[in-house]
Parts: structure tokens; sequence; C-alpha cells
């Protein structure tokens, strides 16, 4: 971000987003929210947007990905390609973070990752980014990697969910104080 102007135009449009995901939680149908506690609910919890949060960043891609098996919340299995890996800096370190795709899917990156806030601020299995090609990616072809946009897995609003859980290698030794915060009863 250039000036303040940026900042504020980047800090609104995140806001924007998560008024309508707020709204949709709250009134959808489909929200996670159990029907019994969407009366009471007044919305998600979040830190402030932060543009520090957002990188644009290439994907290095592995030349043989790896078809991986993760472990989910109710003690399930899901598959997933580990594709290639995002190198950003984050409060001074250095941090890897692996990205996945569902098998077949050619254009939507999954990358879930736990960090220090978990089970203190955030959930603490840990949060997700979804990365959609083209719509998530710079005319230089570089990946947006907005951790402000870090959200938490359905199973964190209800046991109803089966939600896969982050792979070690995406349990990283910073901070990520962005995106949606632990969901408080």
């Amino acid at each position: 971000m250039n000036t303040d102007t940026d900042a504020d135009t980047y800090a609104e449009r995140v806001r924007d987003q998560r008024r309508k995901k707020d709204e949709f939680f709250g009134e959808h149908r489909r929200s996670p929210i159990p029907q019994s506690e969407r009366a009471d609910f007044s919305g998600l919890n979040y830190f402030d947007p932060d543009p520090g949060y957002r990188f644009e960043a290439e994907l290095h891609g592995h030349d043989d990905p790896e078809r991986i098996t993760v472990e989910t919340t109710q003690d399930g299995a899901r598959e997933y390609d580990n594709v290639g890996e995002f190198r950003v800096v984050i409060d001074g370190d250095e941090v890897t973070i692996q990205a996945y795709r569902s098998p077949g899917d050619e254009y939507r990156l999954w990358v879930p990752f736990r960090d220090e806030t978990n089970g203190e601020w955030t959930y603490p299995a840990g949060r997700y980014l979804d990365l959609d090609d083209p719509d998530d990616r710079t005319a230089d072809g570089e990946w947006i990697l907005d951790f402000n946009e870090a959200y938490n897995p359905t199973c964190a609003y209800s046991d109803r969910y089966e939600c896969p859980l982050p792979p070690t290698d995406n349990w990283l030794d910073v901070r990520i104080e962005a995106g949606e915060r632990d969901f408080e009863r």
C-alpha cells in the first residue's frame, strides 16, 4: 500500500466482505451457525484489517506434487495434492507455507495453517485460506495471499461438520494477527 488512502480503501473492502459474511451467517439457511443460535448471533470476531498481512507471492510449484492424506476433526481423512509453497516474510521471519489442491481441481488452492495465535485468539485447530485462479492472481501471475481473509473451518461453529486439519508442514512459528478470530458463543 502506497498511501493512507490505499490502506483506508483496502480496510473498507475487507470490512465490507466481513459484513456480507456476517449477514450470510446470521440469516442464510446454509449458515454453519446452528439455527438455535442464530437469533443471538451478532457477527464473527476479526482482527482489524492490516495490509501488512497481504502478500503477492510466487507459488513455487513442486515438480512432482505429492498426494497426502489429511486427518479431519472427526477421525476421518481426506486427500489433497501438495502442489507448491509460498515464501513470505511475516514480522521479520521467513515463512514457508504449503498450498494444496483437491484431486482434480485445477483452479483453487487450499492453504490451511496453524500459527501462534491458535487457542489464544483464534480457533485452536487452525484456519484456512482459499485462493482461486484467476481471481486471486495479480496481472504478473503472482498469487495474492491475504491473511486478512483467513477464516475458521465450519467445524468451529458446529460439530455437525467434519473439517480437515492443517498438515504439520503448515504449523507456523509466527503469530498471524489477521483474519477471523475464534468464534464465541
